[in-house]
């Protein structure tokens, strides 16, 4: 009898980002209805989340559990120097125990966000390196890339694509960034991100007006190349994102505040405190489900965050995107809202607020948009999947070969 595949899933999961949980959710639904007969487990930042939450055994990513803190004192900076080491035979030791891994979708390519090359960029590399040395097979399944400054980060996501065995991006801008930075990307495709992949709830029927309003926050300080302005961009970004709520709110619209990942929780509180208003309510999204709800339920989104976008074009409401990458540019050309982009960096209030109303202007119509851009992107990911089946699962050799090595 053939032993099941065993597939491990790799990344920033269980570690409060819902994007990266929504994107592992679509991945282990694929699995389980395809591959059912798969051992699956984790190696991710949040290993008890993980299990609890979605039922596979679970490994922590680092050795090292400050390994996101900065590091001041003596003994903190040897231990994360210790754990860098320790890592990689973990890393190794997990990874060899595997046929296939896959990295399921997240901007692991990418540096939009302030990035430390011996953060997650060493740990991706770790992964491809040990998949080539053991002939397991690394699969980046729907990965966001990007241009990335930093010379040594840059090194290890150019090794790290070059190493995997299967490549996928979420929007044609991440496949033309990693062959900028030397990758032959001729064999790699680009598919919706896999959140589309998730159920979608049913939309409400839109209210006569005033409708409410979800407005999704962000602890946006600039990108990785923006250190030394960063406390200037999220004061210009949290003071425009004030102002644009409080005249939702003077128009007597009932706004929805909501969050991606655990660090936005500080932007919503600095709001509800300076608008203090009981329209004014924040949501307690834990998943990306929870999170399509809350966007199926209002008239229009505008938000921040790539997956708070996502979930509320997967909802069919008719959103406004406050970009701050060309990720979410993409996104929103995609699903046919390029004309309602608003730059995270610079936030006008009455410039946004006048996009607002276009958008609103036209909502009947952009729902009908919204409603065949998703059929398409059903389709596409489901050509991802069988793809993705074709890369990974045709005749297990290896478990085959294992099989003879372990009977006696």
């Amino acid at each position: 009898m053939r032993p099941p595949v065993r597939v491990g899933v790799f990344g920033l999961l269980g570690s409060g980002n819902l994007g990266n949980d929504g994107s592992l959710e679509a991945v282990l639904g694929y699995l389980r209805a395809e591959h059912p007969e798969a051992s699956v487990d984790a190696l991710c930042g949040g290993p008890e989340v993980v299990t609890a939450r979605y039922g596979i055994p679970a490994t922590r990513l680092h050795w090292y559990r400050g390994e996101y803190r900065t590091a001041s004192r003596a003994g903190a900076i040897a231990g994360k120097g210790l754990g860098k080491l320790v890592d990689v035979v973990r890393t190794a030791a997990w990874v060899r125990r595997h046929d296939v891994v896959i990295v399921p979708g997240m901007g692991v390519l990418e540096a939009t966000l302030p990035l430390r090359p011996w953060g997650f960029p060493y740990s991706l590399f770790l992964l491809c390196a040990s998949g080539r040395l053991f002939g397991t097979k690394v699969a980046l399944v729907g990965v966001g890339a990007g241009p990335i400054g930093n010379r040594l980060t840059r090194g290890l996501v150019r090794r790290s694509a070059r190493l995997a065995a299967y490549r996928s991006y979420r929007d044609a801008q991440s496949r033309d960034a990693l062959r900028e930075m030397g990758v032959d990307t001729a064999r790699d495709e680009v598919y919706p991100d896999l959140a589309f992949a998730l159920p979608t709830p049913r939309a409400g029927a839109p209210s006569g007006p005033p409708g409410p309003v979800c407005v999704g926050v962000m602890d946006f300080h600039g990108g990785d190349d923006d250190r030394a302005r960063a406390e200037e961009i999220h004061r210009r970004y949290l003071d425009g994102t004030t102002r644009f709520v409080r005249a939702l709110v003077e128009d007597g619209r009932p706004v929805r505040l909501l969050t991606g990942d655990e660090c936005d929780r500080s932007v919503v509180a600095a709001i509800l405190e300076a608008v203090d208003s009981p329209l004014v309510t924040a949501a307690e999204a834990t998943s990306l489900a929870d999170l399509m709800k809350e966007t199926a339920a209002v008239d229009t989104v505008v938000a921040t965050r790539y997956h708070n976008l996502v979930c509320a074009l997967k909802a069919g409401t008719p959103t406004l995107a406050l970009s701050y990458a060309a990720k979410s540019d993409a996104l929103m050309d995609r699903m046919g809202l390029a004309a309602y982009c608003h730059p995270a960096r610079e936030v006008d209030a009455d410039r946004l607020l006048e996009q607002f109303r276009a958008l609103e202007k036209r909502s009947a119509e952009l729902r009908r948009t919204l409603a065949e851009r998703n059929a398409v992107a059903a389709r596409q990911l489901q050509d991802q999947f069988t793809a993705l089946t074709a890369a990974l699962f045709p005749t297990t050799d290896r478990a085959q070969a294992r099989t003879r090595q372990e009977t006696p």
